[in-house]
């Protein structure tokens, strides 16, 4: 037998509020569960208000319900269980995915930062370790790519994720390169960010800088030194947290 909604945990009812425009209809609702849903507000194993219940307390119609809660339902994050009705999942079930919103903080893109950094630090040492001589032409063409680009007065931030790409190869482990495609253009922050990137430097210097690093992460694997080559990833990852984690706290972004 279903419980009434007035009787669940008062923490439970914070996703089920008047929805605003123009967030509301079933993307708002969806974001607001799985925000309640991943930080544990909504406890795995605990049941959804039924559909009348969540329409009379979110306002919105029984179609933006049913479609918040399919999606839900397809993330892994619900689950219909029989005579019970819709509840919260364990978690297992679910994908691994980034869900970044570009309007939201810095801070979120600092978390991939951090993520991608163990990663690529062990890729620097296989590719030091392995790279074949087609390899080393690969990076190197990315590298002289990153500089062409700079020339032009760009960003270099395609020319940039294609030098940690070409990295990524040389380890021959495919699923270094397939772990940077899923994170895609939050590898590169200072796309989401342009102009502000560069803080209290000039654009053109500020990107002298990484160049430097990158020429330390190259000069390193193409002489086949392996701990010098991790050694220099780690430098240029956590230089970059570090600014951007200074950009964010400027900004009031993290």
């Amino acid at each position: 037998m279903s419980r009434s909604l007035s009787k669940e945990p008062r923490h439970r009812l914070a996703a089920f509020r008047p929805l605003e425009a123009p967030r509301g209809l079933a993307q708002g609702l969806v974001q607001r569960l799985t925000a309640d849903i991943t930080s544990g507000k909504l406890a795995p194993g605990s049941r959804l208000p039924t559909e009348q219940e969540m329409i009379a307390a979110t306002g919105v119609s029984r179609t933006v319900v049913r479609e918040a809660v399919a999606a839900l339902r397809t993330e892994g994050l619900v689950a219909t269980r029989q005579g019970f009705g819709t509840v919260v999942a364990d978690g297992t079930g679910r994908p691994f995915r980034l869900d970044i919103d570009d309007q939201r903080s810095l801070g979120e893109i600092l978390d991939v930062a951090e993520l991608r950094t163990g990663v690529e630090i062990e890729a620097a040492g296989l590719a030091a370790e392995r790279a074949s001589g087609e390899s080393m032409r690969r990076i190197d063409g990315a590298f002289k790519e990153i500089e062409r680009a700079m020339a032009r007065g760009e960003d270099a931030v395609d020319q940039d994720f294609a030098f940690h790409c070409s990295i990524a190869e040389a380890t021959g482990n495919p699923q270094f390169r397939r772990f940077l495609d899923f994170l895609g253009r939050f590898i590169i922050p200072r796309q989401m960010i342009r102009a502000e990137a560069v803080a209290n430097e000039s654009r053109p210097a500020y990107l002298k800088r990484i160049q430097k690093e990158h020429t330390e992460i190259r000069d390193a694997i193409r002489a086949h030194k392996i701990a010098d080559a991790r050694a220099a990833m780690r430098r240029h990852l956590l230089n970059s947290r570090k600014r951007y984690k200074q950009l964010a706290e400027k900004l009031g972004r993290i």
